[in-house]
């Protein structure tokens, strides 16, 4: 049987010259048909990427505000993007570039005798003369700059130095900057004075992920867009269109998860999915591929932990994270997952018939179930303790032994009551039954109070401190050694109404702004929940300290109108009486010569109120508050 071969290849030398055979294995760069073979394969990233505004998936709001500049000619002069990565910063700025150099010779023609100069197109279909060279980044009067290598100030004087000549055939001359937060600062302030007053045939287009590192002088010289995030139902359908298109076969499931992963980028979403289609091999990709391919733990044994966590069943959740970390799972990982279920516990608690889960039907289900079995105050304690423990995972020596730890937390704090509960305790009631059911928990039983302070425990005895005067705040505050923040209270707080959980009070001249969120986190921690702490500036009753010093005074005239008292001071001219108990006086009777001290008399209106050496039987206690 005769043997195919290749087609000879045409000769370009003298007739009887033979050329060199071509390399037919090689793929061309530009991806050309013909004797280089069939085209190299370009990613859905690449592919699909955006080529008019309509295209913009999310972006509405920026579309909208350049559609209206361009309609009425208000066009800035530099614009700023933003946003996470792949959300199209760089797309979008080759959009703008291609709108502000638009032109078509069927748009010219209709223009009836209007000048291009003065009408940039924001509808780019079809495509103008500039357009390709434009999204291939290839146009002279287009230039391109990453701020990551191009960061001194010598770059920024080239590039100022080519924006004041005319552009070669287009409109504008724009340039584009990607990265611009890598600039140096001399290269920022090298750039101010331009980008504030550019000639008019230049526009400066940036792009940043980090806009915080931008200089406000800089950000203040541009009109600024926030591309958003792709929410993941929204990234989800994307790719289910791009899978239509493609003519491939993944899983909605794994679309799901691909679009989670993905973190709204949808660059990164296209990345994994190209990989994922692979995995199918040209059958339907599956989610236990998906799974797989990116690292994942299995999101129904993480609901199955979840489940033992609620159910405070501490072996049985220590078991399955312990079996899912040995299997391979990340500890870090494994904690963000329980905090995506925590997340949606509590959009299914807040959404209640509106919520729609964004995978299985069977995820769902068993995710409103364990809404039902908890509270939102329990959903959102669950979250701080993932929060804290995701960190703890960072900076442990061990991540799974601290990711087991965490997971024991949670599970001790769901056998806690919630803190509805708690709070139905402290006020004196029955507890109110949560949502969750747990039979084999005793009910939680309230104590009535023995104590000014009163203290409610549950089963495992975690003490509640209850506080309903201002009293019992302060008397608090003295048993904790709480000096400076009882100091303040006594001297700033002039209580208008005091229950638990609200405190609401006057304040006196010169109360420190952050005096009402000092108070309000002490007792809180205290407490375990959650306080009203409102402060007017109406007068109102005397404080404490006020209080006190007033009947000081009192007693202080009252002792210097005893008759022997008035006796001592007529025989001792410029004598003073002074309390011993008073911290003032204390300090000035410490502070004063010792001549001076022999004219003090000492009043003492601690245990026996007494006059030392001269009234001994003076008796006079102070009131009780």
């Amino acid at each position: 049987m005769a043997s195919k071969k290749p087609p000879k290849p045409p000769s370009d030398g003298p007739e009887g010259d033979v050329a060199e055979p071509r390399d037919t294995m090689t793929a061309s760069m530009f991806a050309d048909d013909g004797p280089l073979g069939p085209p190299a394969y370009q990613v859905l990233a690449r592919k699909y990427r955006p080529t008019r505004f309509e295209d913009l998936v999310g972006q509405e709001a920026m579309v909208r505000t350049l559609t209206n500049a361009f309609r009425t000619g208000r066009i800035a002069h530099a614009f700023m993007l933003t946003g996470v990565r792949g959300v199209g910063k760089t797309t979008t700025a080759r959009l703008l570039a291609r709108a502000l150099n638009y032109r078509t010779r069927d748009w010219e023609s209709n223009t009836e005798g209007k000048t291009l100069v003065d009408h940039p197109f924001m509808n780019l279909d079809p495509p103008g003369e500039h357009c390709a060279s434009i999204m291939e980044s290839r146009h002279p009067d287009v230039l391109e700059l990453d701020a990551a290598s191009h960061t001194g100030v010598s770059d920024m004087r080239d590039l100022l130095d080519g924006a004041r000549y005319a552009p070669v055939s287009a409109r504008y001359k724009i340039y584009i900057i990607d990265e611009v937060h890598m600039l140096s600062t001399a290269a920022f302030n090298a750039l101010l004075k331009t980008l504030e007053e550019p000639p008019p045939h230049v526009k400066f287009i940036f792009a940043t992920t980090e806009i915080r590192k931008v200089p406000v002088t800089v950000l203040s010289r541009c009109q600024r867009f926030n591309l958003q995030r792709f929410s993941t139902e929204a990234l989800t359908e994307h790719l289910a269109n791009i899978c239509k298109a493609e003519g491939a076969k993944v899983a909605p499931e794994a679309l799901a998860l691909i679009a989670r992963a993905a973190e709204g980028s949808a660059r990164d979403a296209l990345s994994i999915l190209d990989q994922a289609i692979v995995q199918g091999d040209g059958k339907e990709a599956s989610v236990e591929q998906v799974r797989d391919m990116l690292g994942l733990a299995d999101r129904s044994r993480v609901l199955d932990l979840m489940e033992k966590i609620i159910a405070a069943d501490h072996q049985a959740a220590l078991t399955e994270a312990a079996a899912l970390l040995e299997q391979g799972a990340d500890a870090p990982v494994l904690i963000k997952d329980l905090m995506d279920s925590v997340v949606e516990i509590s959009r299914a608690q807040a959404l209640k018939d509106g919520y729609a889960f964004v995978g299985p039907a069977d995820w769902g289900k068993r995710t409103k179930a364990m809404a039902a079995q908890l509270s939102p105050a329990q959903s959102a304690r669950m979250w701080r303790l993932l929060l804290q423990g995701f960190e703890d995972c960072a900076r442990a020596p061990d991540p799974s032994a601290a990711a087991q730890m965490v997971v024991l937390r949670m599970a001790a704090a769901a056998s806690l009551p919630s803190p509805e509960d708690a709070m139905q305790l402290m006020a004196g009631g029955a507890a109110v039954p949560t949502p969750k059911s747990r039979p084999e928990r005793e009910p939680v039983r309230a104590e009535a109070p023995t104590a000014s302070a009163t203290v409610a425990q549950d089963d495992h005895h975690h003490p509640v401190v209850r506080m309903s005067s201002l009293h019992e705040i302060i008397a608090e505050l003295e048993v904790r050694r709480e000096a400076s923040l009882k100091y303040e209270i006594e001297r700033f707080v002039r209580p208008a109404e005091i229950d638990f959980g609200h405190f609401r009070y006057s304040a006196a001249p010169n109360t420190p702004s952050n005096l009402s969120q000092k108070i309000k986190d002490w007792l809180e921690s205290v407490s375990g929940v959650e306080w009203e702490v409102l402060q007017s500036d109406d007068g109102g009753p005397e404080s404490t300290s006020e209080k006190r010093k007033r009947r000081g005074r009192e007693k202080l005239q009252a002792a210097q109108a005893h008759p022997r008292i008035a006796e001592a001071l007529r025989l001792f001219p410029g004598a003073r009486v002074l309390r011993v108990d008073d911290p003032d006086a204390q300090e000035e009777m410490d502070d004063a010569p010792e001549p001076a001290r022999a004219n003090i008399i000492h009043v003492d209106f601690g245990h026996r109120e007494r006059v030392e050496g001269i009234v001994p039987d003076l008796e006079e206690r102070e009131d009780d508050e």
